[in-house]
């Protein structure tokens, strides 16, 4: 009399739609956190970078880049690193060698 039907019930559905809600709650956040970690090394590469620069500059010029653009000009970074991350040159006291900060913050 009664036939057999193949599928999911709707409590079922239910189930897995919860379950899958709850893993998303869970995960979604940590892998915002994991963006915002990834773009501060990012940073801090280019700074490492760039201030290899400054000492292959040094190496090959006899003396230290008196301004960020002298290592643009020398071809050691792209006027378009330079701006997109806001590098300036500062020089710390007690220390011969300057530092590459980004946007003045080392």
């Amino acid at each position: 009399m009664f036939k057999e039907e193949e599928g999911f019930t709707l409590i079922e559905m239910l189930i897995v739609l919860a379950i899958i809600t709850i893993l998303l709650v869970l995960v979604v956040p940590n892998l915002a956190d994991k963006n915002e970690d990834v773009h501060e090394m990012g940073k801090n590469a280019i700074v490492q970078m760039a201030n290899n620069q400054v000492q292959a500059y040094y190496i090959d010029q006899g003396k230290y880049p008196a301004i960020i653009e002298d290592l643009e000009e020398a071809d050691y970074l792209s006027k378009d690193v330079i701006k997109k991350y806001k590098l300036k040159l500062t020089a710390k006291d007690g220390e011969d060698a300057p530092v590459v900060t980004i946007d003045g913050k080392s």
